[in-house]
């Protein structure tokens, strides 16, 4: 049995609130307390910079950090120089979008996204197709929400350069049927950059058997510290990328009327770079695979099925995805709005999100104004589903009675 008991232990936000239920892991997850101890043992043993020093402080935070590097490698079957440290997803696809679009996208070009992605997946290049002139096409949804391979391989043609896709939808929770969709796109000689924030950490990512050609994603959805993200890139495609940062610790030689950058990953890490983060992230990385991911997505799958089963028995409410493939929930109250549902659920002491979730294409595919989502994660139980259930019971008592003043 998956021993959730056990699990919260080591989350210390549960001894100050006992009675939280916390379905927001969608937009954040909770911290363990390993997590914490490896930031606080840098900070507190050796809180020096990295690559500078020629003492051996330096030498240790220098080593750690390679090492956190190297595990997340790893962690998505990638090689160590084929990782690069960011303050989060938003800023790894932003960057990459800046550093691609330079040489690669050109006028009529065709960027092909879909209207499932986040913001951070989908604004960096609606932005550069505006500035290049260049086209933002759109993959067709089916009537259930997905991306279909069928529906894309109608969008593809010969302009299409970049394809920038969710790997699993932030509010529908849909996979996105990458394995299919990247051979043809690769067929067609388009690149394949791959949101995968809500992916990571509830099933195995292998970027060479998904051959993606660039991947990102955040380490506070995954367990880990805010500030520190991670950008994937194949490393044939990363040397022919002009750094958009420049600054301390990129360049390799430093001339009156030139500069000499350093080798991939290197030259895209300008500055001090979060360093305490990305051990953090390592250990992370650590507790999740002492789990086991397949644990975690067997447990959370039982409690999603466990929770879709409780609403099937309540009037009043609209699930907009009954055949998620991570654990989301993405429903309505009917007739009232999701912020002032949500104000319900958070006096007893339960945490979901309402709103568009920076997300709002979805809305309108939708035709709602925003919605509720409840994300469920490894620190969640039954019991925590009872209370939830519950009080939106009493949500939707509420909402009548008043409708009836």
């Amino acid at each position: 049995m998956f021993a959730v008991k056990k699990i919260r232990e080591y989350f210390p936000i549960y001894k100050k609130y006992p009675n939280l239920v916390y379905l927001d892991s969608g937009a954040t997850s909770l911290k363990p307390q390993p997590v914490l101890d490896k930031m606080n043992e840098y900070y507190s043993e050796y809180g020096v910079n990295i690559h500078r020093g020629v003492y051996e402080l330096s030498f240790k935070a220098t080593d750690e950090y390679d090492k956190a590097r190297e595990k997340v490698a790893k962690f998505i079957n990638a090689k160590p120089d084929e990782i690069i440290f960011t303050a989060n997803v938003t800023d790894a696809l932003n960057k990459l979008a800046l550093m691609y679009a330079k040489d690669n996208i050109k006028t009529g070009d065709v960027v092909l996204t879909s209207e499932l992605e986040h913001h951070s997946s989908l604004l960096p290049w609606m932005k550069i197709c505006e500035e290049k002139q260049a086209e933002l096409r759109y993959i067709p949804l089916n009537r259930e929400g997905r991306i279909t391979v069928e529906n894309f391989n109608k969008s593809l043609d010969e302009k299409v350069k970049v394809v920038a896709l969710t790997y699993v939808s932030n509010v529908m929770g849909y996979r996105t049927p990458l394995e299919e969709i990247i051979p043809l796109a690769h067929q067609n000689k388009s690149v394949v950059i791959v949101d995968a924030a809500q992916a990571v950490h509830h099933f195995k990512v292998d970027v060479k058997a998904l051959d993606c050609d660039f991947l990102a994603f955040s380490g506070h959805k995954m367990l880990g510290p805010t500030g520190i993200g991670v950008l994937y890139g194949k490393k044939r495609l990363l040397k022919t990328l002009a750094p958009v940062f420049y600054g301390g610790d990129m360049n390799q030689d430093v001339y009156v009327d030139h500069v000499e950058i350093k080798e991939v990953p290197y030259c895209f890490e300008a500055g001090t770079p979060p360093i305490a983060e990305a051990l953090g992230l390592g250990r992370a990385i650590d507790f999740l695979e002492e789990i086991g991911l397949e644990n975690i997505e067997a447990h959370c799958q039982e409690i999603y099925e466990y929770t879709l089963e409780k609403l099937s028995k309540i009037k009043g409410i609209t699930v907009y995805n009954k055949t998620a493939d991570i654990p989301i929930i993405t429903f309505n109250v009917n007739g009232v709005h999701p912020h002032d549902a949500a104000t319900c659920f958070d006096q007893n002491e339960i945490c979901i999100r309402a709103g568009h979730h920076c997300a709002q294409l979805v809305s309108k595919f939708l035709k709602c104004t925003g919605t509720l989502r409840a994300s469920i994660y490894l620190y969640n139980d039954k019991s925590d589903i009872d209370r939830f259930v519950d009080t939106l019971q009493k949500t939707i008592e509420l909402f009548r009675k008043l409708d009836g003043e």
